[in-house]
């Protein structure tokens, strides 16, 4: 911080920063020597081996929770941020459906850093919103405004409710927003208990694939790098404000088709195993409008296969 004065500097909470995604937001928000980054997460699913180095010396991390009131209210008076980015949720589709009172807790956190934030007259509040609002499509591709937003999951209810947060508080008190509905993420340093790290840990050790149900149910992988990279671009050049994205890739995949692809190019000799479907959670396709999210990037996104072929050359994949 020694080329930037005390006036120039940028203050930033990124809540949840130990998780995979928002560490990614974090690297890249530290890369600039005039912001200084607050990372405040619990540690229930992050992991402070997600962090960048210790090559930044404009990082500062607290662990507390953000849904009690006095823990992040301590945070907001030592700090006057500029700018948030809440990426703090319980996450994991058999975490949320196994702890659903733990999820709806979350909703206290949504609240309690609209309340900080509009009161510190913090500028912007960038929210980690989820394709589980959808529910079961209805349209496809899922577009921001027309796709309705029907999920009855713990989940997907606490993701909606932010949204609506977020819309209330800008009307209320002025804050601005921008939503991020992020679709499967993949990378380095996901935790392996999401498909794709699961499947090429199992793959790595020619141990059984095992998919719930018959595997044609679809998905869309969007790359780490895309989906920071497209969410940088928002925060570093004031767009998509008071707007919601869809952050993913348009492309679908089947389960099945995952499996098998991971196989390949892993040269495994691991079986697929099908397992009973899940009762609930489980939605059979998903496809997001990506159009906002290209605006962005102005670049095409990476190929499913070129991204996994890096995680197979990645040191960090699985800490």
């Amino acid at each position: 911080m020694a080329n930037s004065s005390s006036s120039d500097i940028v203050k930033i909470l990124v809540t949840g920063g130990a998780g995979f995604i928002a560490s990614s937001v974090v690297k890249r928000l530290a890369a600039d020597p005039k912001n200084y980054v607050v990372i405040v997460d619990n540690l229930l699913t992050g992991d402070l081996k997600k962090l960048p180095k210790s090559v930044y010396n404009n990082i500062e991390f607290i662990k507390a929770d953000v849904n009690n009131f006095n823990d992040i209210t301590d945070v907001f008076l030592l700090h006057h941020f500029k700018y948030v980015f809440h990426y703090a949720a319980v996450v994991g589709v058999q975490r949320t459906l196994d702890h659903p009172l733990l999820v709806l807790q979350d909703l206290q956190g949504m609240r309690n850093i609209l309340n900080l934030a509009a009161t510190s007259e913090s500028k912007r509040v960038f929210f980690s919103s989820s394709s589980e609002v959808y529910g079961e499509p209805v349209e496809y591709p899922q577009n921001e405004e027309t796709t309705p937003l029907n999920s009855r999951l713990p989940y997907a209810i606490v993701k909606n409710a932010g949204e609506a947060y977020l819309k209330a508080y800008h009307k209320e008190y002025g804050l601005s927003y921008t939503i991020f509905r992020f679709f499967n993420t993949y990378g380095s340093k996901q935790s392996p208990d999401f498909v794709i790290s699961r499947f090429i840990q199992a793959a790595l050790k020619n141990e059984p694939i095992t998919i719930n149900g018959d595997g044609k149910q679809t998905r869309t992988f969007c790359f780490i790098d895309d989906n920071a990279d497209a969410c940088m671009e928002a925060f570093l050049n004031e767009k998509s404000v008071d707007d919601v994205i869809n952050i993913g890739s348009e492309i679908e995949t089947s389960i099945l088709e995952l499996a098998q692809l991971i196989i390949r190019l892993t040269k495994s000799s691991s079986k697929i195993v099908f397992l009973p479907a899940l009762t609930e959670g489980d939605m059979t396709r998903r496809k997001p409008d990506t159009t906002k999210m290209k605006q962005l990037l102005h670049r095409e996104l990476i190929p499913l296969e070129e991204g996994i072929k890096k995680l197979l050359t990645d040191t960090t994949f699985i800490l």
